[in-house]
Protein backbone atom coordinates (compact mmCIF):
# COMPACT_ATOMS: atom_id res chain seq x y z
CA UNK A 1 0.00 0.00 0.00
CA UNK A 2 1.61 3.24 -0.88
CA UNK A 3 1.80 5.90 1.49
CA UNK A 4 0.76 9.63 1.27
CA UNK A 5 2.06 12.75 3.79
CA UNK A 6 -0.71 15.96 3.25
CA UNK A 7 -0.33 18.99 5.00
CA UNK A 8 -3.06 21.39 5.80
CA UNK A 9 -5.50 18.86 5.95
CA UNK A 10 -7.53 20.83 7.98
CA UNK A 11 -8.29 23.19 5.41
CA UNK A 12 -9.91 22.66 2.79
CA UNK A 13 -8.07 21.78 -0.39
CA UNK A 14 -6.02 19.48 2.25
CA UNK A 15 -8.71 17.48 3.55
CA UNK A 16 -9.80 17.13 -0.12
CA UNK A 17 -6.46 15.66 -0.88
CA UNK A 18 -6.38 13.26 1.81
CA UNK A 19 -9.99 12.13 1.05
CA UNK A 20 -9.33 12.05 -2.26
CA UNK A 21 -5.99 9.87 -1.99
CA UNK A 22 -7.69 7.95 0.51
CA UNK A 23 -9.86 6.94 -1.96
CA UNK A 24 -7.94 5.73 -4.71
CA UNK A 25 -5.99 3.36 -1.94
CA UNK A 26 -3.85 5.28 -1.07
CA UNK A 27 -2.93 5.51 3.30
CA UNK A 28 -2.58 8.94 4.56
CA UNK A 29 -0.34 10.67 7.42
CA UNK A 30 -2.70 13.98 7.49
CA UNK A 31 -1.04 17.22 10.00
CA UNK A 32 -2.54 20.36 11.09
CA UNK A 33 -3.18 21.84 14.19
CA UNK A 34 -7.06 21.30 14.52
CA UNK A 35 -8.04 18.41 16.25
CA UNK A 36 -11.35 17.93 15.80
CA UNK A 37 -11.03 18.84 12.32
CA UNK A 38 -8.78 16.06 12.18
CA UNK A 39 -10.75 13.72 13.47
CA UNK A 40 -13.41 14.68 11.26
CA UNK A 41 -11.04 13.23 8.44
CA UNK A 42 -10.54 9.99 9.74
CA UNK A 43 -14.67 9.69 10.35
CA UNK A 44 -14.55 10.89 6.14
CA UNK A 45 -11.72 8.17 5.52
CA UNK A 46 -13.92 5.66 7.72
CA UNK A 47 -11.06 2.92 7.42
CA UNK A 48 -8.44 3.18 10.35
CA UNK A 49 -5.82 1.07 8.26
CA UNK A 50 -5.88 3.60 5.83
CA UNK A 51 -5.58 6.97 7.72
CA UNK A 52 -3.40 8.52 11.04
CA UNK A 53 -3.22 12.16 11.85
CA UNK A 54 -0.52 14.29 13.80
CA UNK A 55 -1.74 17.42 15.27
CA UNK A 56 1.32 19.96 14.86
CA UNK A 57 2.33 23.09 14.00
CA UNK A 58 4.69 22.79 10.68
CA UNK A 59 6.27 25.91 11.81
CA UNK A 60 7.98 24.63 14.70
CA UNK A 61 11.54 23.26 14.54
CA UNK A 62 10.72 20.05 15.23
CA UNK A 63 7.57 19.04 13.38
CA UNK A 64 9.63 17.51 9.99
CA UNK A 65 11.52 14.88 12.08
CA UNK A 66 7.96 14.28 13.87
CA UNK A 67 5.71 14.18 10.43
CA UNK A 68 7.68 11.75 8.85
CA UNK A 69 8.23 9.68 12.03
CA UNK A 70 4.63 9.28 12.22
CA UNK A 71 4.37 8.05 8.78
CA UNK A 72 6.96 5.63 8.86
CA UNK A 73 6.02 4.88 12.29
CA UNK A 74 2.65 3.59 10.76
CA UNK A 75 3.33 2.02 7.51
CA UNK A 76 7.12 2.13 7.13
CA UNK A 77 7.50 3.89 3.99
CA UNK A 78 6.33 7.26 2.06
CA UNK A 79 5.10 7.49 -1.03
CA UNK A 80 4.16 11.17 -1.92
CA UNK A 81 4.15 14.03 -0.20
CA UNK A 82 1.22 16.93 -0.83
CA UNK A 83 2.55 20.32 0.93
CA UNK A 84 -0.89 22.04 1.29
CA UNK A 85 -0.58 23.75 4.15
CA UNK A 86 -1.52 27.63 3.48
CA UNK A 87 -2.37 30.56 4.88
CA UNK A 88 -4.46 33.83 3.00
CA UNK A 89 -5.32 37.17 3.29
CA UNK A 90 -2.45 38.90 2.46
CA UNK A 91 -1.38 42.35 1.74
CA UNK A 92 -0.03 44.02 -0.65
CA UNK A 93 4.06 44.66 0.20
CA UNK A 94 3.92 48.41 1.70
CA UNK A 95 1.51 47.41 4.16
CA UNK A 96 3.05 43.99 5.07
CA UNK A 97 4.88 43.94 8.47
CA UNK A 98 8.03 42.09 9.00
CA UNK A 99 6.05 39.90 11.43
CA UNK A 100 3.63 39.24 8.56
CA UNK A 101 5.73 38.07 5.91
CA UNK A 102 8.04 36.05 8.41
CA UNK A 103 4.40 34.20 9.23
CA UNK A 104 3.99 33.56 5.58
CA UNK A 105 7.41 32.67 4.46
CA UNK A 106 7.37 30.16 7.43
CA UNK A 107 4.41 28.49 6.68
CA UNK A 108 4.92 28.27 2.83
CA UNK A 109 8.44 28.58 1.86
CA UNK A 110 10.42 27.25 4.86
CA UNK A 111 8.02 24.51 6.28
CA UNK A 112 8.00 22.55 2.88
CA UNK A 113 11.42 23.17 2.10
CA UNK A 114 12.68 21.67 5.38
CA UNK A 115 9.63 18.61 5.18
CA UNK A 116 10.86 18.01 1.65
CA UNK A 117 14.59 17.52 3.10
CA UNK A 118 13.68 15.14 5.95
CA UNK A 119 11.42 12.50 3.55
CA UNK A 120 13.84 12.49 0.82
CA UNK A 121 16.02 9.60 2.24
CA UNK A 122 13.02 7.90 2.08
CA UNK A 123 11.32 8.24 -0.88
CA UNK A 124 12.26 5.54 -3.71
CA UNK A 125 11.90 5.27 -7.40
CA UNK A 126 8.29 6.38 -8.56
CA UNK A 127 7.40 8.79 -5.23
CA UNK A 128 5.83 12.14 -5.99
CA UNK A 129 6.14 15.39 -4.20
CA UNK A 130 3.12 17.55 -4.80
CA UNK A 131 3.43 21.69 -3.69
CA UNK A 132 -0.19 23.14 -3.57
CA UNK A 133 1.16 26.89 -5.17
CA UNK A 134 -1.58 29.49 -6.76
CA UNK A 135 -2.19 31.54 -9.68
CA UNK A 136 -0.30 34.60 -7.45
CA UNK A 137 2.72 32.34 -8.36
CA UNK A 138 1.98 32.49 -12.01
CA UNK A 139 0.79 35.89 -13.14
CA UNK A 140 1.17 38.02 -9.75
CA UNK A 141 -2.12 38.99 -8.14
CA UNK A 142 -3.09 42.35 -6.43
CA UNK A 143 -2.33 42.24 -2.75
CA UNK A 144 -0.19 39.32 -3.09
CA UNK A 145 2.35 40.71 -0.97
CA UNK A 146 3.99 37.79 1.07
CA UNK A 147 1.78 35.34 -0.21
CA UNK A 148 3.23 35.66 -3.81
CA UNK A 149 6.28 35.78 -2.71
CA UNK A 150 6.07 32.32 -0.30
CA UNK A 151 4.14 30.67 -3.32
CA UNK A 152 6.33 31.27 -6.02
CA UNK A 153 9.53 30.63 -4.07
CA UNK A 154 7.66 27.42 -3.99
CA UNK A 155 7.23 27.13 -7.52
CA UNK A 156 10.88 27.35 -8.16
CA UNK A 157 12.26 24.97 -5.17
CA UNK A 158 9.58 22.46 -7.08
CA UNK A 159 11.42 22.75 -10.49
CA UNK A 160 14.85 22.39 -8.26
CA UNK A 161 13.86 19.26 -6.40
CA UNK A 162 12.29 18.01 -10.15
CA UNK A 163 15.56 18.36 -11.83
CA UNK A 164 17.93 17.71 -8.75
CA UNK A 165 16.01 14.54 -7.98
CA UNK A 166 14.23 13.29 -11.11
CA UNK A 167 17.11 10.90 -12.15
CA UNK A 168 16.73 9.05 -8.87
CA UNK A 169 12.58 8.40 -10.57
CA UNK A 170 10.78 10.89 -7.52
CA UNK A 171 9.03 13.57 -9.73
CA UNK A 172 7.84 17.06 -8.06
CA UNK A 173 4.89 19.19 -9.53
CA UNK A 174 2.87 22.26 -8.47
CA UNK A 175 -0.32 22.65 -8.54
CA UNK A 176 -1.93 25.99 -8.24
CA UNK A 177 -5.00 26.75 -7.83
CA UNK A 178 -7.45 30.02 -8.46
CA UNK A 179 -9.58 30.89 -6.20
CA UNK A 180 -10.99 27.78 -5.05
CA UNK A 181 -14.06 27.69 -2.79
CA UNK A 182 -13.18 27.07 0.93
CA UNK A 183 -13.34 28.85 4.07
CA UNK A 184 -10.12 30.57 3.51
CA UNK A 185 -12.15 32.21 0.32
CA UNK A 186 -15.88 32.72 1.39
CA UNK A 187 -15.48 36.13 3.14
CA UNK A 188 -13.59 37.16 0.24
CA UNK A 189 -16.23 35.94 -2.65
CA UNK A 190 -18.66 38.38 -0.25
CA UNK A 191 -17.08 40.88 -1.79
CA UNK A 192 -18.33 42.41 -5.30
CA UNK A 193 -15.81 43.37 -6.88
CA UNK A 194 -13.14 40.07 -5.72
CA UNK A 195 -15.86 38.43 -6.77
CA UNK A 196 -16.73 39.63 -10.31
CA UNK A 197 -12.89 39.82 -11.06
CA UNK A 198 -13.22 35.86 -10.99
CA UNK A 199 -16.44 35.22 -12.18
CA UNK A 200 -16.43 37.76 -15.01
CA UNK A 201 -12.62 37.14 -16.01
CA UNK A 202 -12.92 33.10 -16.17
CA UNK A 203 -14.23 31.44 -19.23
CA UNK A 204 -15.14 28.20 -17.33
CA UNK A 205 -18.98 28.96 -15.97
CA UNK A 206 -18.37 28.19 -12.64
CA UNK A 207 -15.74 28.27 -9.41
CA UNK A 208 -13.23 26.18 -9.12
CA UNK A 209 -13.91 23.51 -6.45
CA UNK A 210 -11.67 21.55 -3.66
CA UNK A 211 -12.38 17.96 -5.88
CA UNK A 212 -10.86 20.29 -8.54
CA UNK A 213 -7.73 20.87 -7.46
CA UNK A 214 -7.63 17.31 -4.97
CA UNK A 215 -8.32 15.17 -8.56
CA UNK A 216 -5.46 16.72 -10.00
CA UNK A 217 -2.85 16.10 -7.23
CA UNK A 218 -4.53 12.39 -7.23
CA UNK A 219 -3.61 12.16 -10.88
CA UNK A 220 0.28 13.19 -10.28
CA UNK A 221 0.12 10.59 -7.66
CA UNK A 222 -0.94 7.68 -10.19
CA UNK A 223 0.49 6.17 -13.01
CA UNK A 224 -1.10 8.46 -15.34
CA UNK A 225 1.09 11.17 -13.98
CA UNK A 226 4.25 9.27 -14.00
CA UNK A 227 5.90 11.47 -16.96
CA UNK A 228 5.24 14.87 -15.78
CA UNK A 229 7.86 16.49 -13.35
CA UNK A 230 8.91 19.94 -12.82
CA UNK A 231 5.53 21.20 -13.88
CA UNK A 232 2.83 23.67 -12.71
CA UNK A 233 -0.36 22.37 -13.31
CA UNK A 234 -2.81 25.56 -12.98
CA UNK A 235 -6.81 24.54 -12.08
CA UNK A 236 -8.49 27.91 -12.27
CA UNK A 237 -10.91 27.50 -15.89
CA UNK A 238 -9.00 29.47 -17.66
CA UNK A 239 -8.55 32.98 -15.70
CA UNK A 240 -4.75 32.92 -15.81
CA UNK A 241 -4.22 32.34 -19.57
CA UNK A 242 -6.98 33.98 -21.04
CA UNK A 243 -8.20 37.36 -21.86
CA UNK A 244 -11.50 36.47 -21.45
CA UNK A 245 -14.36 38.95 -20.40
CA UNK A 246 -17.89 38.03 -19.88
CA UNK A 247 -20.50 39.43 -21.81
CA UNK A 248 -21.42 41.25 -18.54
CA UNK A 249 -18.14 42.84 -18.44
CA UNK A 250 -17.85 43.37 -21.94
CA UNK A 251 -21.14 45.38 -21.99
CA UNK A 252 -21.31 47.31 -18.61
CA UNK A 253 -20.71 50.76 -17.97
CA UNK A 254 -17.19 51.36 -17.19
CA UNK A 255 -15.86 53.87 -14.63
CA UNK A 256 -12.76 55.66 -14.26
CA UNK A 257 -11.18 54.26 -10.37
CA UNK A 258 -11.28 56.54 -7.77
CA UNK A 259 -8.51 57.40 -5.85
CA UNK A 260 -7.30 55.53 -2.47
CA UNK A 261 -9.02 57.33 -0.06
CA UNK A 262 -5.64 56.56 2.05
Amino acid sequence: MQVAIVTGATGGIGFGCATKLADAGVAVLATGRDEGRLAELSRAIGDPARVATLAVDLVDDDAPRQVVAAALDHWGRVDFLVNAAGVGSPKPLHETDDESLDHFLRLMLRAPFRLVREVLPHLQAGSAIINITSTFAVVGGMRGGAYSAAKGGLTAMTTHIACQYGAQGIRCNAVAPGVIQTPMTEHRLQDERFRRINTEMTPHQRLGSVDDVASTVAFLCSPGGAFINGQTIVVDGGWSSTKYLSEFALTSEWKAAQPDSK
